[in-house]
C-alpha cells in the first residue's frame, strides 16, 4: 500500500519540493567557506562548493594563471592579442591579463598585451547611433585597461587580401628557444635594464585612440556586407560566416602588426556548444583544433584560449562581485520566419540540460579532451582547407556521407545554370578545395559573386594553380603515346 501520509512522500505528494530542496528557504541559512572555513559562503559554484568572495578570487585568478603556465605557450616578452567582444568572458579574460600585469602581484605575467575588437553592428541590425554608442562605450572600456587597443570594422573583411587564406611561414629553419630559455633570457634583460617593466625594450605598441579612425566605414561598404549576408540562405551559414569574417580580420591585424599570439575569450559554456554545434556541421575531424586551447592551424600566428575551464556561472559571478563592464551586443539578426541555427538549438538544448542536470557542461566538455590535439596535417597548400585551413578530410569520400550530398547536389546545379555558364563552373570548381563542413556551409552562402572578394581571389589562384600543376603532369604522357601506337 503506498502512504499518502507523514513524511513518506507518498504517490500523490508532488515531486517537485523534494527538488527545490536543494536550495529552497529551508538552507537559506550562511553556509561556511569551504576553502577558509571562516567566512560566510557568498555564492555556490557547484553543488557542494561554497566559497566566499576572497576565496572565490583567488580561486580564479589561480585557475587563469595555472592554465597559462601549465601549457607554457606564451613565451616572456612575447607580443600577445587579446580578441574583446565586450561580453563576459572576454572582458573577464581582460581584467584578468591587467590584475596580472599590475604591480601588486607577486607573479606578474610577462608578456605584452594588446587588445582588439571587431566592430560587427551592420549584420547585428544596429543603426548608425546605435554603432557610434556601441563604439563609444567600448573605447571607455579599453582605455582604461591602459593597454594599446585596435578597433576594426567587419566591413574591413571585405579589403583583406588573399593571403589571410594562406598559413604564414611559421618558425622555420632551427628550432626557437624552450620555455626555460626563454624565461632565463628575460629575467637577464630584465635586470640588465633595471626596469620594472613587464614587457621587453621596443616591443610595446602605441594606442590607436584618434577618433578619426573609428568612424564608421563608407555606406557603401556597408551595403556591400549587408548583401553578402542577405544572399546566406540559412541562419546556421550566417553564424558560419559572421565567425570566419571574425577570425581572418582578427588574424590579418595580428600578422600586420607582430603579433604572434592571439587570445580569446571561448568558456567552458561556449566551448562544449561548439564541441557538439561542430559535430552537427560535419566538422568532427577538427574538433581538437576549434576547440582545444592552443590552435596553431595559422603558422605564424597560435590561437590560445585560456577561459575554456570556467563556467559561465563562474564568469557572471565573478563579473558581478569585482564590477568587471562589459558592452553586450545584440544577437546576429535572422530573416522572417526563419529557423533558429544550428548553433543557438545546440546551446539552448545545453543550457536546458544544465538546469535539470548541472554536471552536463563539464562531462561535455571534458569528453572533448580526450580528443587527439594532433590532427592529420596537411603537406601541402593543395590538402588545406580554403575556408578554413584545416586537413582537407574528404580522402575515401565514396565511404563517407559527403558522396550522398554531393550526388543530390549535381541536378540542381545542372537545372539553375546552363551548362557554358561561367558562374557554374567557378562554383563547382570550388568544391574540391573545402573540407566536408565547409562544403556543407558552401552551399548555402549564395552566389560566388557576393563571396568576399578575398575569397574569390585565392579559390581562383588555387584552382589554376592545380590546372597547371595537371598539365604539367600530362605533357610527358603526351609525348610517349606517338612511339607506343
Amino acid at each position: 500500500m503506498c502512504d499518502t501520509e507523514g513524511d513518506y512522500g507518498g504517490c500523490g505528494d508532488d515531486p517537485a519540493p523534494a527538488r527545490r530542496r536543494r536550495g529552497g528557504p529551508g538552507d537559506s541559512h550562511p553556509r561556511p567557506c569551504m576553502k577558509c572555513g571562516q567566512g560566510s559562503a557568498a555564492l555556490l559554484i557547484r553543488l557542494g562548493d561554497p566559497f566566499c568572495r576572497g576565496c572565490f578570487r583567488d580561486y580564479f585568478v589561480h585557475k587563469f594563471r595555472a592554465m597559462l603556465g601549465k601549457n607554457r605557450v606564451i613565451f616572456p616578452g612575447e607580443k600577445v592579442l587579446l580578441a574583446v567582444s565586450g561580453g563576459p568572458a572576454s572582458c573577464a579574460m581582460l581584467r584578468q591579463v591587467q590584475e596580472g600585469l599590475s604591480r601588486e602581484t607577486a607573479k606578474r605575467l610577462r608578456f605584452v598585451p594588446s587588445v582588439i575588437y571587431v566592430d560587427e553592428g551592420a549584420v547585428r541590425g544596429q543603426s548608425p547611433e546605435q554603432r557610434q554608442q556601441s563604439l563609444a562605450s567600448m573605447e571607455t572600456l579599453l582605455q582604461a585597461t591602459g593597454f594599446p587597443y585596435h578597433i576594426a570594422h567587419l566591413e574591413q573583411a571585405l579589403e583583406l587580401p588573399p593571403s589571410i587564406l594562406r598559413p604564414g611561414p611559421g618558425r622555420s629553419g632551427k628550432a626557437g628557444p624552450s620555455y626555460k630559455e626563454a624565461v632565463e633570457d628575460f629575467i637577464q634583460q630584465w635586470r640588465q635594464d633595471g626596469d620594472g617593466g613587464a614587457s621587453l625594450p621596443g616591443t610595446q605598441d602605441t594606442p590607436s585612440g584618434s577618433p578619426a579612425a573609428h568612424q564608421l566605414p563608407d555606406a557603401a561598404r556597408t551595403q556591400e556586407l549587408l548583401r553578402l549576408f542577405e544572399a546566406v540562405e540559412t541562419s546556421t551559414a550566417r553564424e558560419e560566416l559572421l565567425q570566419m569574417l571574425r577570425t581572418h580580420l582578427i588574424l590579418q591585424t595580428a600578422r600586420t602588426r607582430g603579433y604572434a599570439k592571439v587570445m580569446t575569450g571561448e568558456s567552458c559554456t561556449r566551448v562544449a556548444v561548439k564541441l557538439l554545434t561542430n559535430l552537427a556541421l560535419g566538422r568532427g575531424a577538427f574538433l581538437a583544433v576549434d576547440t582545444g586551447f592552443v590552435d596553431n592551424r595559422h603558422g605564424d600566428v597560435t590561437v590560445v584560449r585560456p577561459m575554456r575551464e570556467y563556467m559561465a556561472k563562474e564568469i557572471a559571478f565573478y563579473n558581478h562581485f569585482f564590477d568587471v563592464p562589459t558592452v553586450i551586443a545584440p544577437p546576429l539578426r535572422t530573416k522572417r520566419r526563419e529557423k533558429p541555427s544550428i548553433h543557438r538549438l545546440t546551446e539552448r538544448f545545453l543550457l536546458g540540460l544544465q538546469e535539470d542536470f548541472p554536471s552536463t557542461i563539464s562531462t561535455v566538455y571534458r569528453t572533448g579532451e580526450k580528443l587527439s590535439p594532433d590532427p592529420a596535417k596537411p603537406s601541402g597548400e593543395s590538402e588545406r582547407c580554403l575556408l578554413c585551413l584545416c586537413a582537407l578530410d574528404i580522402d575515401g569520400e565514396e565511404e563517407l556521407a559527403l558522396e550522398p550530398t554531393l550526388i543530390m547536389d549535381e541536378p540542381v546545379e545542372n537545372e539553375g545554370y546552363c551548362q557554358d555558364a561561367p558562374g557554374a563552373e567557378s562554383r563547382a570548381a570550388f568544391i574540391p578545395l573545402l573540407c566536408y563542413g565547409c562544403r556543407l556551409t558552401f552551399k548555402e552562402l549564395g552566389p560566388l559573386a557576393t563571396l568576399p572578394p578575398y575569397v574569390r581571389a585565392e579559390g581562383h589562384r588555387r584552382i589554376h594553380g592545380a590546372e597547371t600543376e595537371q598539365q604539367s603532369r600530362e605533357v610527358p604522357l603526351g609525348d610517349e603515346e606517338p612511339g607506343e601506337n
